[in-house]
């Protein structure tokens, strides 16, 4: 086994006397790389390009099953209209169980400047006919302003 200390292959011209520096990048490992990356973008471009394909089921288009639901309205003047219809305040719950076989509620909608006791009269009314009141509501527009 023998080496030696002072002297360099390359003439004496390292930084470090007796080491030699290499300075060649090896560059069969950055192409080997690059081809692997290049092979896996080429298999991979046509999935990307065509994506997958779904053949989904075609159905008939379903008729529109709106009903027509029952509708208490009231003016300021406190006058009872059923979907459109006046009716009278005692024959309430039996018009709507007539225009409206199987109809469990009923959407009462009444003027903001009506005063609350007809308006009580009517949820009465149709709580004895044994129908659910849902109130009908419109939201406020947010102007910033509060009430």
């Amino acid at each position: 086994m023998a080496f030696t200390l002072n002297g360099s292959t390359n003439g004496g011209r390292s930084r470090f006397r007796g080491v030699s520096t290499l300075s060649e990048i090896n560059i069969v490992p950055l192409v080997d790389v690059v081809l692997v990356l290049l092979i896996i973008f080429m298999l991979t471009a046509h999935v990307m390009e065509f994506g997958l394909e779904i053949d989904v089921p075609k159905v008939n288009k379903v008729k529109d099953t709106t009903q027509d639901l029952p509708v208490v309205s009231m003016n300021k003047d406190a006058d009872l209209y059923l979907n459109g219809k006046s009716v009278n305040i005692n024959l309430l719950g039996d018009e709507v169980k007539k225009r409206f076989p199987g109809a469990s509620a009923v959407y009462l909608q009444a003027d903001r400047s009506t005063t609350w006791e007809p308006i009580a009269s009517v949820v009465a009314a149709l709580g004895d006919a044994h129908l659910h009141v849902n109130i009908v509501t419109q939201p406020e527009e947010d102007t910033g302003k509060r009430r």
